[in-house]
C-alpha cells in the first residue's frame, strides 16, 4: 500500500510539472502554418490553445498570416497591407516552399473564416497576435478595432497579443479582453513595466528567459516558444513557465507523454 501511496504521490508531481502545449500557428508541422487545416487539427485532436498571426489587408479586413510579404508561405508576391481583400480571397496559402503541392488549394483564411471554425469547437481557445507591421501601417485604433470586431461571437475565448505594449493596452481599455505581451527584451529588465501592465499573458522567446532561475511571479501566466524538447519544456515548467508554445505541439506531447510514462 505504501508503495502504492508513493507511485501516486510521484505521478501527481509528474504531472503538476507538465506544461500545458500551445499549438503555435496551429499544428505548423503537419499543414501550412495559420492555416484553418492547421488550426483544426490542433483544436480537435486535443490542443485547446492554439495562436495564430493577424494581419489586415488595405481595406481593413483582418487575415491570418504571419509576414505582411505574401512570399513565405504562398509563393505570390505583395505585401497585403496595400492588397485589397478580393485580391487576397484568391491567395493559395499551402506553403509551396515547404510543402510542394501536398497542401495546393489551402485558402488564406480570413479571420472571420476561423470565428466560425470557433463557434462549432466550444473548447476552442485562441492567442490572436497582432502584428506590428499591421499596426505601424493601419494605425493601433484601427487594427484593434476590426480584429475585435470579428472576433466578437467567439471574444470570450481569446485572448489578444502583441510585441506592442500599446497595443495591448488599447484592446485591453476597448475590450473586456484578456492581454498578452509578447516581450522581445530580458524579462527582468522588463519586469516593471510587466507589473504596470498586469497582462494576463506575458510571452517570451525561451532564450531570452534567465538561465536557471525561477521566473517573476505575478497574476500573469508565463508563456514560453519556440519549445519543441520536452525535457526543456519540463525545465522551464520547474521555473514558472505553465504554456509553452510549439510549431510541433503533436510531436512535443508524444514526447511529454513518454516522459511521464517512464517518469511512472
Amino acid at each position: 500500500a505504501a508503495t502504492a501511496t508513493a507511485a501516486r504521490t510521484h505521478q501527481t508531481i509528474i504531472l503538476r510539472m507538465l506544461p500545458t502545449i500551445v499549438a503555435h500557428r496551429g499544428d505548423a508541422e503537419h499543414f501550412p502554418e495559420n492555416s484553418l487545416p492547421a488550426l483544426e487539427a490542433a483544436w480537435r485532436r486535443g490542443f485547446s490553445r492554439v495562436e495564430f498571426d493577424v494581419q489586415l489587408s488595405a481595406d481593413g479586413v483582418p487575415y491570418l498570416i504571419h509576414d505582411a510579404n505574401l512570399e513565405r508561405t504562398t509563393g505570390a508576391t505583395g505585401d497585403l497591407r496595400f492588397m485589397m481583400s478580393g485580391q487576397l480571397d484568391g491567395i493559395d496559402a499551402g506553403e509551396p516552399a515547404r510543402f510542394g503541392h501536398r497542401h495546393a488549394g489551402t485558402a488564406l483564411p480570413r479571420l472571420a473564416a476561423v470565428v466560425e471554425l470557433m463557434a462549432g469547437i466550444p473548447e476552442a481557445r485562441a492567442f490572436v497576435e497582432v502584428k506590428r507591421a499591421s499596426l505601424v501601417h493601419h494605425g493601433h485604433a484601427h487594427c484593434i478595432d476590426r480584429i475585435l470586431a470579428a472576433l466578437g461571437p467567439v471574444l470570450d475565448r481569446c485572448s489578444l497579443i502583441s510585441f506592442d505594449a500599446d497595443a495591448c493596452r488599447l484592446a485591453r481599455t476597448a475590450a473586456d479582453v484578456a492581454v498578452g505581451w509578447v516581450l522581445d527584451d530580458d524579462p527582468i529588465r522588463l519586469q516593471t513595466e510587466i507589473e504596470a501592465m498586469g497582462p494576463e499573458f506575458v510571452f517570451c522567446d525561451y532564450r531570452r528567459l534567465p538561465a536557471e532561475r525561477p521566473l517573476p511571479s505575478g497574476p500573469w501566466t508565463w508563456v514560453a516558444y519556440e519549445v519543441t524538447d520536452a525535457r526543456l519544456a519540463v525545465e522551464l515548467r520547474g521555473r514558472g513557465v505553465e504554456m509553452v508554445e510549439s510549431m510541433a505541439p503533436f510531436r512535443l506531447a508524444e514526447a511529454l507523454a513518454a516522459r511521464e510514462t517512464k517518469g511512472a
